[in-house]
């Protein structure tokens, strides 16, 4: 097995902190990046550089806490399949059948001209398999039009709320005709509660985070937690990094199953590793093996993943992975069906977090990896030229 080459990796660490402590909010600087990078057989490479917050000199660890956002999705996404395992949950059964309130959900087809929603009976009930896959209708304010005026017209708030009203909005299309990447993952938490007759955090602690060994993840932080948070930073229009003091409410009214996790870089390798090991932990199984292979092929059918359009500029820019390239979901993660020009293998999973968390697993090269900031908006030029040269510089080790 070929072995990393650290201080490569490292450099690159360094190399997206280039003079961060006299230029620490430059347009093409982060203020702290922690990365990692395992195999099946265990962490292969663990690195963390620059400051946990520019309004404080404490230095980046690779123990530090981070706001994982829609990394949760894919911890969520081994919630539901578990289900399924038991024989508890059909995923193409009508999700009503488990959180009925998802049956009240309308299509919204516009807006009149008094600016009132023209909404309808969506015409195919949503199932768990579309909520996995992104196919129900659901949207988030930040990359649908649509979305942003009915935030913004105040008639439903944040999904950063963790509320339940944050989820009653109206579906973009009809279930199962589109992919759209939104809000199925939070529903998706509400099918596992209803069936688990517990709350998602209680769900995951029980049957991934004890499993792999991840003591320190959790929709609300311990002490500890707090004490090694990263502070999440807004990049203004200047390029300059501002500290935003922002946290995730800590007793939501709703584990957010698409963005509410707080966890650390260690934490989450353990995760990532669980799926190159057909579904082993350090202290048990997560999921079959036969289950692991069903879940990390495209569901799409001929679907595919489309640019995700910022429509909010505080909080995304327009987003692409491999532009050019055909990708298609799996249970819960984008596939990349052609190679990469990372070296990331045809049929390789991947996804993010909007603070600019980038993660990847190739099964085919037994390898995956993490790349953790907290900077604001998604898609940060700096953040994502960081982390495209780290996973190159593994690859380029590996061959």
């Amino acid at each position: 097995m070929s072995t990393l080459n650290m201080p490569a990796l490292d450099s690159t660490l360094d190399d997206a902190l280039a003079r961060v402590t006299t230029a620490p909010n430059g347009p093409d600087r982060v203020p702290g990046v922690v990365a990692s990078v395992t195999r099946s057989t265990g962490t292969v490479y663990e690195g963390a550089a620059g400051v946990r917050s520019l309004n404080d000199t404490a230095p980046m660890t690779t123990d530090s806490v981070f706001a994982m956002f829609s990394t949760t999705k894919a911890v969520t996404g081994t919630t539901v399949l578990q289900c399924v395992e038991e024989g508890l949950l059909d995923l193409d059964a009508p999700a009503s059948d488990y959180v009925p309130e998802i049956a009240d959900l309308p299509v919204i087809d516009g807006f009149d001209d008094t600016g009132t929603p023209r909404l309808r009976t969506p015409e195919t009930p949503i199932t768990t398999r579309m909520l996995l896959l992104h196919t129900a209708g659901l949207g988030y304010s930040f990359f649908d039009e649509t979305y942003h005026r009915l935030l913004a017209e105040g008639r439903y708030p944040s999904v950063i709320t963790a509320t339940r009203a944050a989820l009653n909005t109206p579906l973009l299309f009809d279930p199962g005709t589109r992919w759209n990447y939104g809000s199925n993952m939070d529903w998706a938490g509400l099918v596992v509660e209803a069936i688990r007759g517990k709350r998602l955090g209680e769900v995951m602690a029980e049957r991934v985070f004890a499993p792999l060994g991840m003591s320190d993840t959790a929709f609300g932080m311990t002490r500890s937690m707090m004490d090694r948070l990263t502070e999440i930073h807004q990049r203004g229009d200047d390029g300059m990094l501002t500290p935003t003091g922002l946290v995730l409410p800590q007793e939501p009214e709703v584990d957010m199953g698409g963005h509410g996790l707080y966890s650390t870089v260690r934490d989450y390798t353990r995760f990532l590793r669980m799926w190159l090991t057909d579904g082993e932990g350090e202290n048990g199984r997560v999921l079959r093996p036969e289950t692991v292979a069903k879940a990390v092929v495209s569901g799409l059918g001929d679907l595919q993943v489309t640019m995700l359009r910022g429509v909010e500029p505080e909080l995304s820019n327009n987003a692409e992975f491999f532009p050019g390239q055909r990708k298609t979901w799996a249970y819960s993660f984008m596939v990349n069906d052609e190679q990469a020009p990372t070296g990331r293998s045809a049929g390789a999973l991947g996804w993010a977090g909007l603070a600019n968390l980038y993660y990847w697993i190739d099964r085919s090269a037994d390898v995956a990896g993490i790349w953790a900031a907290q900077v604001l908006p998604f898609s940060d030029p700096a953040s994502v030229d960081g982390f495209l040269e780290f996973e190159s510089r593994v690859y380029q080790t590996l061959t």
